[in-house]
């Protein structure tokens, strides 16, 4: 690159920056579109709107029942949002939040009235028509009317298929006889709806008649039948757009759950940590960005300067692109951000540590720098590639704050790659034609006395199973005296809602204040969510399973130093926001997700000896967090599956640099060389970059953790331990491992 290109690279990348920064800070327009103020921000954060339903009927539904309608309503209600949460609250009613919107009427009525879905033969027995064609909609739309009740037409079998006997819906295209793409809504059938449909169309096909869908009062779709079917799979046609395909599917699934359900009341919710904990973790990760900043450039010199410069970048793409996605920002959310900050940090590092490597053989400033991208490419993309085979997986499979941690990582992820494998590259470059040509500009690696850590992998692994059993041991100990052997919060196991009207409106800051530490007094946790309802004075605070004693204790003192009137305080138990299926999607989805990786390591290092000696880290690393929470009694809510997931993408990204250079040491190894030595080399030449990605990502954690309020405290604690144990299980165990596996067993051709 001549002078006048790396000056025009230079001064055209500061005018995009300050250009994109100033919409990523102000927007664009009235409407300040792409502005970080605009950023969907989940119920934690702002606030939304909390429905409840109560089940229709005069008996009391069953406990299945409810946890799958529950569960249905959760599917359902993520159409709003990743973040929105569907729990049971007492024995009969369902409660939903859907955080970053505010008109509830709107909400419910595109939700409609869940259940209530029938599917209606055109005729009945006697050849009497069901319903009728009774005009069309200034669209166009024909309008059916029903010629008799719902009770009418269940007595008389003309109900054919009831919401319950469709166990799937799924909006998608085909291709018609002519070849043209048509949106289609498919469903598939229980097996007793299974034979009722076969019935059903075998009537309607010999009369030709059609079967329409009855859904919330009206008619959603009156679908011709083509065919008698009798596979359970049944494709319903006529859609215009995906989207009135989508909404015909979504209206289909949540017609199919086993309950009616009404509105009981609907309300808009602050937010349940308030503006003071958003301003404080913003600060927070400005003070961290900083501070890692004037690190690299401290550790790098102009390379660092560089890197801090991308890190800007970085940020504000990814404030452009959380807008530009509408992804819904939460506090895992958050967590996937710094993880994805780390590991822009750490494609730095490698790539700086390898042109000090190059520089110290010898080499020009400026053939180590293409060399040294060069030969960082696949450790990054490996790692990078690694930790997004993850991130997609969780998407796809798991549900609410999951699939809101996976979409944010795999942003970060997409972006970091992007800003440390083209940013860096070109600006590195223009610094350089410019005239920092000089080697003190760059540093080199100086050589240092190898370290036997191979030596002591006794001692790591002795280590590391005494600290996992010490934890199983606290979790039987917390068992047997608590009950439970992790300290769950009520994200986990429910517990009781207290819905306090107050004499004043008091700010989401005040009550954190003044009453969330007498409830703190009571429950003896400091797991209080409290909840403002929009334009009331009313207060929902959320804690642990209350007894009769500790609600009517919790009534006394509201009365006492609240002047609360006695008669406007409830109390409801409520469900685990975290459902037994969503706990078991996550489990399932995390599982597939290592068996992924697991498989693409094997691919690209073509042994799986280090597929193996990657996966192990990552349980080990796990087991030891979870030790940690057991030790330490922290609390076990819903940050705790994004805590973990971001635990183990951390964990196997530095993994993977690790034995990418053994992989590169195995190609040059010297014939004096043993494979200890080599592993022992490998881990060395690559220490100082595991030391200073952690310290970089440790530092973001632990400003959040300093300034950041109690909730968030809770979610850095463990995050920082889980950054010193993932380090620790790359340096120490994964390539101690990988040897063993190799020395042990030998695969063909060895």
């Amino acid at each position: 690159m001549k002078k006048s290109k790396g000056i025009i690279t230079l001064v055209v990348t500061l005018i995009v920056t300050l250009a994109l920064g100033y919409v990523a800070v102000f927007g664009i327009g009235t409407e300040k579109a792409g502005a970080a103020s605009e950023i969907k921000l989940g119920l934690d954060l702002a606030g939304g709107v909390s429905i409840t339903y109560q089940v229709v009927g005069d008996e009391e539904p069953s406990v299945e029942d409810m946890n799958d309608t529950a569960y249905k309503m959760q599917k359902r209600v993520g159409v709003y949002s990743t973040e929105a949460v569907a729990y049971q609250e007492g024995t009969d009613r369902i409660n939903i939040e859907i955080p970053g919107v505010s008109d509830a009427n709107a909400i419910l009525q595109d939700l409609g009235r869940p259940g209530a879905l029938y599917f209606i033969s055109q005729t009945d027995a006697s050849g009497n028509q069901n319903y009728a064609l009774t005009g069309v909609t200034e669209a166009g739309e024909p309008v059916y009317e029903l010629n008799k009740s719902i009770d009418e037409l269940l007595a008389d079998g003309s109900v054919v298929l009831l919401g319950t006997d469709v166990s799937a819906a799924q909006a998608g295209t085909q291709q018609d006889s002519m070849g043209n793409s048509q949106f289609v809504v498919s469903l598939s059938l229980t097996e007793e709806g299974t034979q009722k449909f076969a019935n059903a169309t075998e009537k309607a096909y010999y009369a030709g008649e059609s079967i329409g869908i009855y859904y919330d009062g009206e008619f959603i779709s009156v679908p011709g039948v083509n065919s008698i079917i009798t596979g359970g799979q049944a494709i319903i046609t006529g859609q215009k757009t995906f989207e009135e395909a989508d909404i015909l599917a979504s209206q289909i699934r949540i017609g199919g759950l086993k309950l009616e359900l009404e509105e009981l009341r609907s309300n808009v919710v602050g937010a349940q940590l308030g503006s003071a904990a958003i301003k404080t973790s913003l600060m927070a990760g400005a003070i961290g960005l900083v501070l890692v900043m004037l690190f690299m450039i401290f550790a790098y010199r102009i390379p660092g300067l560089v890197s801090a410069f991308a890190l800007i970048i970085y940020t504000i793409l990814t404030v452009l692109c959380l807008n530009m996605f509408e992804l819904t920002l939460t506090l895992p959310g958050i967590a996937g951000i710094i993880l994805s900050i780390g590991m822009a940090v750490d494609a730095n590092v490698i790539i700086f540590a390898r042109i000090k490597e190059e520089i110290a053989t010898g080499k020009t400033v400026r053939s180590s720098i293409d060399i040294g991208f060069k030969k960082a490419l696949s450790a990054i993309v490996d790692g990078n590639v690694t930790t997004l085979i993850a991130a997609l997986v969780l998407g796809i499979k798991g549900t609410g704050t999951v699939k809101g941690f996976a979409q944010t990582l795999a942003l970060g992820i997409v972006l970091s790659m992007f800003t440390a494998l083209v940013i860096t590259k070109y600006l590195l470059k223009a610094f350089y034609a410019i005239g920092f040509k000089d080697i003190k500009f760059y540093g080199m690696t100086q050589e240092k006395k190898p370290i036997d850590f191979l030596g002591k992998k006794k001692w790591f692994f002795s280590i590391s199973t005494a600290v996992i059993l010490l934890g199983f041991v606290f979790m039987g100990v917390n068992k047997a005296s608590d009950g439970n052997a992790l300290n769950y919060s009520l994200d986990f196991v429910g517990g009781t809602a207290t819905n306090v009207t107050f004499n004043e409106d008091m700010t989401i800051e005040e009550i954190d204040e003044k009453v969330t530490p007498e409830i703190e007094k009571i429950t003896k946790d400091a797991n209080v969510q409290p909840q403002k309802v929009a334009g009331t004075t009313q207060v929902i605070f959320k804690t642990r399973t209350l007894e009769v004693e500790e609600r009517q204790a919790l009534s006394d003192v509201l009365v006492e130093k609240f002047a609360v009137d006695a008669d406007l305080i409830t109390a409801e138990t409520i469900s685990a926001t975290v459902s037994g299926e969503m706990r078991n999607d996550a489990i399932i989805a995390v599982l597939i997700a290592t068996v992924c990786m697991l498989i693409y390591i094997w691919f690209r290092f073509k042994d799986v000896r280090f597929a193996t000696a990657a996966v192990v880290p990552l349980v080990h690393d796990v087991l030891v967090v979870l030790a940690f929470y057991a030790v330490a009694k922290v609390s076990v809510g819903s940050t705790f599956i994004a805590c973990m997931l971001t635990i183990v993408g951390y964990s196997i990204n530095a993994t993977i640099v690790v034995f990418d250079r053994i992989r590169e040491n195995l190609a040059e190894m010297r014939k004096k060389d043993t494979l200890a030595d080599v592993v022992n080399r490998s881990i060395g030449q690559t220490l100082t970059r595991s030391i200073f990605t952690s310290l970089t990502t440790f530092l973001m954690v632990a400003v959040l953790f300093i300034m950041g309020v109690s909730s968030i405290r809770e979610f850095a604690l463990p995050l920082m331990v889980g950054i010193v144990c993932g380090t620790y299980s790359s340096v120490c165990i994964a390539g101690a491992l990988w040897y063993v596996l190799k020395s042990k067993i030998a695969s063909k051709g060895e």
